[in-house]
């Protein structure tokens, strides 16, 4: 018994030097800069940028090729720190920052077609086949997909209810 305690210990031990190593040695450099744009976004990745995922877009404002305005989700204070971030100019006056959104079912238009649960990045709508719907709170990022592809309108983005688990205090104005 004390044998194979031993032995696995000791094969932990290699495995993890190993590892180690082989970290230190065969490490991919990444851009710091699209790290730090990624950290930035909001990690929904809710597609709604065009790109796959939050990494893309970081990717594509880094290299230029994609303009800090492109995170719906992320709003006008997101679109000034990236700006800021990457060292250009833009203009936020066009932009429409709702605050923080949540899909809501209306249950008494929705048919149960499964449509909004094909498209939702986060499977944040629960139900079945010709059965209500329902959106969980938590999962919903307030991308917005579920809405236009219900044929019912069942679906409707409404500002997130500020709850005890959601209240935030609000920060004291400057003087």
């Amino acid at each position: 018994m004390i044998a194979a305690i031993l032995i696995m210990t000791m094969l932990g031990a290699m495995l993890g030097i190993i590892l180690g190593v082989s970290n230190r040695l065969l490490r991919v450099e990444t851009n710091p800069m699209v790290d730090e744009l990624t950290a930035l976004l909001p990690g929904s990745n809710c597609g709604q940028c065009g790109f796959a995922g939050c990494a893309g877009a970081a990717k594509a404002m880094a290299d230029g090729s994609a303009l800090p305005t492109i995170c719906p989700p992320g709003g006008k204070a997101l679109v000034k720190v990236i700006a800021v971030r990457l060292g250009v100019t833009v203009d936020v006056s066009g932009l429409s920052d709702d605050g923080p959104q949540i899909a809501t079912v209306s249950e008494e238009l929705c048919i149960g077609c499964c449509r909004c649960l094909k498209v939702c990045p986060t499977d944040a709508i629960l139900g079945a086949s010709k059965q209500i719907h329902n959106v969980l709170r938590e999962a919903c990022t307030g991308c917005g997909s579920c809405i236009e592809k219900c044929p019912t309108e069942a679906l409707l983005m409404k500002p997130t209810p500020i709850t005890l688990q959601h209240w935030v205090m609000p920060k004291p104005l400057a003087a």
